[in-house]
C-alpha cells in the first residue's frame, strides 16, 4: 500500500528533527534551512545523473506555490518552537491532517460529491486525541500569538501536502518535486541569513564556522530530510490522502522514542496511552482503506480540480 511510505517519511523526519535540535547549538535556523536545501539539491542531482531523468518541468507555477507555502510553514514551525513549549508547538503543528480532512470535506461539499470516507476522518481525529494525550499541552494568555502561528503552520503544511498530491497526479515525479522544494529552501535560507544574522553581538558575523560535529549533523539533516521528502511525496501521490495524513501521527511516536533514548526523558502513563491511540488509529485507517477497494484518485475530491 503506497500510503505506508508515510511511515518511512515519518521515521526519517524524526531523525532529521534530532539532527536539527543538536545542530541548533552550532547554526542558526536560517543556516540549517539553507544547508538542508543545498544537500537536497545535490542528492537529487546525483540521483538524476545515476538513474536518468530531467529537471525540465511544465509546472513552474505549481512548484513556486508548493515551495513558498512549504518553506513558510517550515519557518513558522521553527518560530513557534522558539515561542512555545515544545509539546504545545508539536501538537498544534500536527493538526495538519485535520486541516487536510477539513479541506477535502469542504471540497466534497462544494462539488456535491459523496466520496469521503467518514471512518478515515474519525481515525484522524483519534490520532489527534492520541497526540494530545501524549504531549498534554496547555496554553496561557501570553502564548496566544505563538499558538496561532503554530496553527497557521499546520494549515500551510496541509495545503503544501495537497499540492504535492495534485502535482503527482498530474504526472510530476517525486524527485522533481523534492528538488524544487529544496531549491526554495536554499534560497529562502540564504535570504534569511542575510537579513537576520544569527548573532546580536556581532552583526557582521552571518555564517558560523563548521566543526566536525556540526558538519556531520548537517549531512544527516540533508540526507534524512531529502529521503523523507521523497517518501512523503510518493505517499501523497500514490496513496489515499486521508490515510497518508493519518500515518503522519506516527512521527510523534518516533520522536518520543528518540527523546527517551537520547535525552533520557521518561513518559507518563498517559503518554503511553496516547501512543497506543495513535497506533490504533493508524491501524484502523489502514483497515478501512483496504476494505474500501477504491483507487485513491476516486476518493479525493481535490484531485478533480
Amino acid at each position: 500500500m503506497q500510503s505506508l511510505w508515510m511511515l518511512v517519511a515519518s521515521f526519517l523526519f524524526s531523525i532529521m528533527g534530532v539532527g536539527v535540535k543538536l545542530a541548533s547549538e552550532f547554526y542558526s535556523t536560517s543556516e540549517i534551512v539553507t544547508y538542508r536545501g543545498i544537500m537536497g539539491m545535490l542528492m537529487i542531482w546525483g540521483l538524476i545523473r545515476w538513474q536518468g531523468g530531467t529537471l525540465h518541468t511544465r509546472m513552474a507555477g505549481h512548484h513556486l506555490w508548493r515551495g513558498t507555502v512549504g518553506v513558510t510553514a517550515l519557518w513558522l514551525w521553527f518560530y513557534a518552537i522558539g515561542r512555545l513549549p515544545l509539546a504545545m508547538a508539536v501538537t498544534l503543528n500536527y493538526m495538519s491532517p485535520i486541516w487536510i480532512a477539513g479541506i477535502l470535506l469542504l471540497s466534497a461539499w462544494w462539488k456535491k460529491q459523496q466520496q469521503m470516507d467518514w471512518r478515515l476522518i474519525i481515525a484522524i481525529l483519534m490520532g489527534f486525541v492520541g497526540v494530545v494525550l501524549l504531549l498534554r499541552p496547555s496554553i496561557h494568555a501570553d502564548q496566544l500569538i505563538g499558538g496561532l502561528i503554530a496553527l497557521i503552520s499546520g494549515m500551510l503544511a496541509a495545503l503544501a501536502y495537497l499540492q504535492v498530491r495534485q502535482m503527482g497526479l498530474m504526472g510530476e515525479p517525486e524527485y522533481r518535486v523534492v528538488f524544487y522544494f529544496s531549491m526554495t529552501c536554499a534560497v529562502a535560507g540564504l535570504i534569511g541569513t542575510s537579513l537576520f544574522p544569527p548573532t546580536t553581538i556581532d552583526t557582521s558575523v552571518q555564517w558560523h564556522a563548521h566543526s566536525g560535529k556540526g558538519a556531520v549533523l548537517l549531512l544527516v539533516i540533508g540526507l534524512t530530510a531529502t529521503s523523507a521528502q521523497m517518501a512523503m511525496t510518493r505517499a501523497y501521490r500514490l496513496g489515499n490522502t486521508l490515510l497518508t495524513a493519518n500515518l503522519q501521527y506516527f512521527g510523534i511516536v518516533f520522536s518520543s522514542a528518540w527523546d527517551v533514548l537520547i535525552w533520557k526523558d521518561t513518559l507518563a502513563w498517559l503518554s503511553w496511552v496516547g501512543i497506543a491511540v495513535i497506533l490504533l488509529s493508524g491501524l484502523a485507517a489502514t483497515f478501512y482503506n483496504a476494505r474500501n477497494n477504491q483507487p485513491a484518485l476516486d476518493s479525493d475530491p481535490i484531485t478533480t480540480e
